[in-house]
């Protein structure tokens, strides 16, 4: 079995709850503040090893409380902490996160995750099996030393490009698997679309910013499942119909589980599906990281499907 090297942010996810997003120049009343551990990196890294992938996570934490409170939470998930330093000249991460009406805004302050650099993941030890994954919360150009790295070493890579930015052709060309929704594939491939566009016109578009025939590309789309480009081949996975409490980290535990599972040696389509299921698990309870499903949730929620079916 392989490993899973995440490279990523870590950080305190402050929550608001209400019944609805304020205006533009608003105030609501809110209903409760909560505290999660968060950050697009922590939350795959916790994803892949709750589904009991060996996972090392790569990142800063502040010298701060925050950063004490994330190092615990983590270790307590078995994720491996030997590469996450301590910065004490910057805060720790933190997203400020409004729930309303089953949806969220997010405002991420980065903090110590903006000091990740190519140092940071230049002694990372990977091999052939492993998954090397990363998103746009840490410097681009550390996430290129990164996958330069595992391409060498003949790792996979898998990049989630968000929060949507643009990036360069040389980055986007050390990407094996691509995982993003339609907001932030339609930002690479300059159109606008929504995930209500048609499954031709999503593939169109995933099939312009595609930089060869073994790059695979997937596209997250809520409710409606997942489309992915694999080979010559368009495959779709239906949505499965859940009563959704909080999305926030939904993305991220489709990510750490598609690793977990390329990392055990399954094939994509494989990994694709069990992610699909896994994310809707996540969506049924409050937070990023702690909200990620262990291998018996996820087989609980087959084991339903299965027999709602029958």
């Amino acid at each position: 079995m392989g490993r899973v090297f995440v490279a990523g942010s870590i950080n305190m996810d402050v929550v608001a709850t209400a019944d609805r997003h304020p205006r533009v120049g608003e105030t609501v009343a809110g209903r409760q503040v909560l505290y999660f551990p968060g950050g697009k990196g922590a939350n795959q890294a916790v994803a892949a090893a709750r589904l009991e992938a060996p996972t090392t996570l790569i990142g800063r934490l502040g010298k701060d409380a925050f950063g004490a409170e994330l190092r615990a939470f983590l270790d307590s998930q078995g994720v491996d902490l030997g590469s996450v330093r301590e910065t004490p000249e910057a805060h720790t991460g933190t997203a400020i996160i409004t729930v309303a009406e089953t949806d969220n805004t997010i405002v991420v302050i980065p903090g110590s995750n903006a000091l990740v650099s190519a140092e940071d993941v230049a002694a990372v030890p990977l091999a052939k099996g492993d998954v090397a994954v990363s998103q746009f919360e840490i410097p681009l150009p550390t996430i290129a030393a990164f996958f330069a790295r595992a391409r060498e070493a003949g790792a996979k890579t898998l990049l989630n490009p968000a929060p949507a930015q643009k990036m360069s052709g040389e980055l986007l060309g050390l990407v094996d698997i691509l995982v993003l929704n339609e907001t932030e594939l339609g930002l690479l491939a300059d159109i606008e679309l929504t995930d209500n566009d048609p499954y031709d016109r999503i593939a169109d578009a995933a099939r312009h910013i595609r930089v060869n025939r073994d790059q695979i590309i997937c596209v997250t789309l809520g409710k409606r499942g997942v489309i992915a480009l694999v080979d010559d081949r368009l495959m779709s996975i239906q949505g499965r119909n859940v009563t959704p409490v909080d999305t926030t980290g939904a993305g991220d535990c489709f990510v750490g589980a598609v690793a977990a599972l390329l990392a055990d040696g399954q094939p994509i389509e494989s990994a694709l599906g069990y992610a699909n299921v896994a994310a809707s698990v996540s969506v049924q309870r409050m937070g990023a990281a702690p909200s990620m499903p262990t291998i018996a949730e996820v087989s609980a929620a087959l084991r339903a499907e299965r027999l709602s079916s029958t």
